[in-house]
């Protein structure tokens, strides 16, 4: 069964997968719900104003996310806070990114539980990645894998 929640004369299915504005012609998809009186309202209620705002959410978003994803040529997690920082300043206007951003933080709630739940076998996985890694790091410099590399492809 769908059920079908309204918002500011908008219907919107829950949890039913995307749904279509039809007064969002900015392609950004629907806007997140705001309280009527708060400065993001003020902010909604200049049609300009709101389409730019949007606009400096996306871009900001889409800052952390792309620098996420430029991190991932270095070593470690360091991808993963910067993207979750876009995703997170998306969730803030976007319904799409929300969705999102909640069904990851209720999958790291499980994963993290889990881990509490079952210490010895998430601290073997733990130290079992970190001992492959140590490996890789060390069989790449012990035989000179990325100067072979370049020298291989001419560089």
């Amino acid at each position: 069964m769908t059920r079908t929640i309204r918002f500011d004369g908008n219907t919107a299915h829950a949890g039913g997968g995307a749904t279509r504005c039809p007064d969002c012609t900015d392609g950004l998809g629907k806007p997140r719900p705001v309280r009527p009186g708060s400065w993001r309202d003020r902010i909604r209620q200049r049609p300009g104003l709101a389409s730019l705002y949007r606009i400096a959410v996306f871009m900001g978003g889409l800052l952390f996310v792309l620098l996420g994803f430029a991190l991932s040529v270095l070593p470690g997690p360091l991808t993963i806070p910067p993207v979750l920082v876009g995703l997170w300043v998306w969730s803030t206007e976007f319904d799409w990114a929300r969705r999102f951003f909640a069904t990851f933080r209720r999958k790291a709630r499980d994963t993290w539980r889990h881990a509490k739940h079952h210490p010895v076998s998430s601290a073997a996985v733990t130290l079992g990645g970190l001992a492959a890694a140590g490996a890789v790091f060390w069989a790449v410099g012990h035989y000179h894998l990325i100067d072979r590399a370049t020298g291989a492809l001419g560089f």
